[in-house]
């Protein structure tokens, strides 16, 4: 049987997961750094295995509450911590690194900020996984592990990396207009999903059962996403504005990819078969904007 707490004590008890998170990430990039002193580009791998090891802790606890939705917030946590962690370690505060964490910090606490509103406790899983639980009981845990928790951990660092790579530029580079370009498509970004998530909050709190269909959902079924998948690109050209067009831009592919191939497709279904309406507002309205 679940537990069940009030949302307050719910959200304290999720702030004690992620800090005990943090920590035993914090662990595990010390004790890559102490036992590969000399290997080339060990504090990525060192960040990038404290990233692994702070989702497996949060899934530990999802499994103790049984409620996989323990994780949902850490998409927007650890991107802004890991860059401000970044800067106070490199100890590079250069304007490109500057432009970032306003960025993220702006995004990060947007989605957060969403978070706590739609979260109802504890006790309370996202449907989704409520879904893939009843429709694969037998290969959930693994979906879990794998699926719901660590592929976006894995998808969202790859996303990082043009970020962290931006510590890398010397202080002396002349900035381009790409590079504060990026870092407005950031906070432009971050500002749509604000917008597009209090339209929808008032619209459905006036309207329930119905299809929001005001604002910026009238431009495009999923302007929430859109402004997600945007965030990542900007930081993808602040990146590439100083370092030019090469592999890391399968950051933001890979990101897209996962919004436009699993999560718009379970939305899309939930939508048709919740709300009649929805199959004219498909037909007559973009998929982002």
């Amino acid at each position: 049987m679940k537990r069940t707490y009030s949302k307050w004590v719910s959200v304290a008890l999720i702030t004690a997961i992620y800090l005990l998170a943090g920590i035993i990430g914090w662990w595990v990039f010390h004790f890559v750094m102490q036992i590969s002193p000399s290997l080339e580009g060990k504090d990525e791998v060192g960040l990038f295995l404290a990233d692994v090891a702070a989702t497996i802790v949060v899934w530990v606890f999802g499994l103790i509450y049984e409620n996989v939705s323990v994780y949902d917030p850490y998409w927007s946590v650890f991107p802004p911590v890991a860059f401000l962690a970044w800067a106070f370690y490199t100890g590079v505060w250069s304007l490109p690194v500057i432009l970032l964490l306003i960025a993220s910090w702006y995004w990060g606490w947007r989605l957060t900020r969403n978070w706590v509103i739609t979260f109802k406790g504890i006790a309370h899983e996202d449907w989704r996984y409520t879904k893939y639980r009843s429709l694969h009981p037998v290969l959930f845990h693994l979906i879990n592990f794998f699926g719901l928790n660590m592929v976006p951990t894995l998808v969202v660092f790859a996303a990082m990396l043009p970020g962290l790579k931006l510590y890398e530029i010397p202080v002396n580079d002349t900035p381009s207009f790409a590079l504060f370009f990026g870092c407005i498509v950031c906070i432009a970004s971050a500002t749509i999903q604000l917008i597009a998530d209090k339209q929808s909050h008032d619209f459905r709190a006036a309207n329930p059962g119905k299809v929001c269909n005001v604002g910026l959902w009238k431009h495009g079924r999923h302007p929430n996403y859109f402004g997600e998948i945007q965030f990542w690109w900007g930081i993808w050209i602040m990146y590439a504005a100083l370092n030019g067009f090469d592999w890391f831009i399968l950051g933001p592919i890979a990101m897209t990819a996962l919004f436009l191939c699993i999560s718009v497709p379970l939305m899309e279904h939930r939508q048709l078969a919740n709300k009649p309406d929805y199959a004219e507002y498909k037909k007559n309205t973009r998929l982002l904007i």
